[in-house]
């Protein structure tokens, strides 16, 4: 039996079983062998996949953003909106068939945006090389996934189930679980909380199946069992997302109201330009960037060539960091112009944490 038909035997099983408090140790253990299955997959895909031209692009600008959806939802129109990039657009599905990147311009930043091929359900198995298409996203800083208005719903769970099998994780954040592996001395598990499905014991049998006999592990929230798997795996990326709904002006004001409604997510009309700024500007916020402006001593400030963009909650180290690598060891302070001191030109130290539009000069 190959790995696609155990992983099929294994849905089949988790379907067919009612879930209640007598199943969840025997559904935590299939989560486990299904886990495993389909990593052991996706390895075999890596390593048989078809050849041809690849979707991956080199990385330029503050941050990259990963526009992924079915095809025709209005991807390539998207792109040609908000950045600079002609991806081709057409009312036939498949248009784009490899990954074309453009620049957004957005708060004296550039912002990558990448528009993927449209993927295709159960192409995290390898259809349509969903595969590779997907995987491109696993290094992006923020998803946007394109929805059609009318299908928006179903569009979503399955999407988010796909990058699911392929192990991207959206709007949640990675389970507070620290797992020490141990040469000898048994398996030791110890959780600050009261855990609600997670037990000593499938966590002994879940940890066993990974091969893992001698380790200690310590829980600091209360997690799910697909939490704990993600946490031994390990090869799980947590990702921003927004869902951009989009062809709002095919659905009635009531549905229109309900997905504006939703967090995280941004109703749009691409081909009337309609709420495009707003997207921007929450796609600024996902980002969770910020500008900092160097002032050299005596010097007005060039607002292009001393910008630095940076990621939110960033120190004066890091500042130092984004310069040279090795410049926090020279410099021991730095005076701060903005919102993050109480006045101006303060001085402080490098573990300040600066803020959006702060002016700062370091001092050595």
């Amino acid at each position: 039996m190959g790995v696609s038909e155990k992983i099929a035997e294994i849905e089949f099983e988790m379907a067919r079983t009612q879930k209640n408090k007598a199943t969840e140790h025997h559904l935590g253990m299939l989560k486990a062998k299904l886990a495993k299955l389909q990593h052991q997959l996706l390895e075999q895909g890596s390593a048989k996949g078809p050849k041809g031209e690849g979707f991956d692009v080199a990385r330029s600008g503050s941050a990259t953003v990963a526009l992924i959806g079915f095809p025709s939802v209005g991807k390539s129109s998207l792109l040609a909106s908000i950045t600079d990039a002609k991806s081709e657009a057409a009312a036939y599905e498949f248009t784009t068939l490899t990954t074309v990147p453009g620049i957004m311009r957005l708060n004296d930043s550039q912002i990558q945006v990448l528009d993927l091929p449209g993927i295709i359900e159960n192409a995290a198995d390898g259809k349509g090389r969903g595969r590779q298409v997907i995987a491109v996203s696993r290094t992006a800083d923020l998803v946007l996934m394109m929805l059609d208005a009318q299908k928006a719903t179903y569009q979503r769970e399955r999407l988010t189930y796909e990058m699911w099998k392929m192990g991207i994780r959206l709007n949640e954040p990675p389970p507070d679980v620290t797992i020490t592996k141990r040469k000898y001395g048994g398996f030791k598990f110890n959780s600050i909380v009261k855990q609600s499905v997670l037990t000593e014991d499938l966590a002994r049998k879940i940890a066993h199946t990974y091969r893992l006999f001698h380790c200690e592990i310590l829980v600091r929230e209360d997690i799910t069992v697909d939490q704990f798997i993600d946490a031994l795996e390990g090869n799980r990326v947590y990702i921003p997302c927004l869902y951009v709904v989009n062809k709002a002006d095919a659905i009635s004001i009531a549905a229109c109201e309900h997905f504006a409604a939703l967090p995280d997510t941004v109703l749009t009309c691409v081909k009337w330009a309609s709420n495009l700024d707003f997207l921007k500007q929450r796609i600024w916020e996902k980002l969770g960037l910020i500008r900092i402006y160097l002032k050299k001593k005596g010097e007005p400030i060039d607002p292009i060539d001393d910008l630095l963009i940076l990621k939110n909650g960033s120190s004066v180290t890091e500042v130092c960091r984004k310069l040279h690598r090795d410049l926090a060891d020279s410099i021991k302070s730095a005076k701060i112009w903005g919102t993050s001191v109480k006045h101006e030109a303060q001085r402080v130290g490098m573990g300040h944490i600066v803020e959006d539009g702060d002016v700062i000069t370091l001092i050595k």
